[in-house]
C-alpha cells in the first residue's frame, strides 16, 4: 500500500531506532498525470519537484543533505514497486530531526505542492550497518 502521510503509530516506530546517528530515508515516488489545486496547470512531477526545491534547502539549512535521486526505470527483483517514477536517498541528522522537519509549519506551506503532484510514496528508514 502506498500513502502519501505516516500514521502516528509509523512516527513512534521510527523513533524507536537509534536516536543518536543520522537516518537515510529511501523514498519511492508516484507522481500523478496532473496535479491538484493549486498546481492544476502543472504535471504531478513539476508540481512536487517546487515541494522539493524548497525541502531540500530545508533540510540542508538543518544539517540534512540529499544523497542521491534518480528516475525508476525497471524493478530487478520481486515485485511491488510497480508504478514508482523517482527513488531517492535523503540524510538527516537523526529521527528526532527528520520528525521536526516533517511536522514543521514552514514544510506544511510549501508542502501543498507535494499533495498537489504525489500520488504516493513508500518511506523507509534506514541506519548505517553495524550501528
Amino acid at each position: 500500500m502506498i500513502a502519501l502521510y505516516p500514521t502516528a503509530e509509523q512516527i513512534q516506530e521510527l523513533l524507536k531506532g537509534p536516536a543518536d546517528q543520522p537516518v537515510v530515508m529511501l523514498n519511492l515516488l508516484r507522481f500523478k498525470d496532473r496535479a491538484a489545486p493549486p498546481d492544476q496547470d502543472l504535471t504531478g512531477e513539476q508540481a512536487y519537484q517546487c515541494y522539493a526545491d524548497d525541502m531540500t534547502r530545508y533540510v540542508v539549512a538543518r544539517g540534512g543533505r540529499v544523497i542521491w535521486a534518480g528516475r525508476i526505470d525497471g524493478q530487478v527483483i520481486g515485485d511491488g514497486a510497480d508504478g514508482f517514477h523517482v527513488a531517492a536517498l535523503m540524510e538527516y541528522p537523526s529521527r528526532q530531526v527528520f520528525v521536526e522537519i516533517a511536522t514543521s509549519p514552514e514544510v506544511a506551506k510549501f508542502g501543498v505542492h507535494r499533495t498537489a503532484g504525489l500520488e504516493g510514496q513508500w518511506l523507509l528508514a534506514t541506519t548505517t550497518r553495524g550501528a
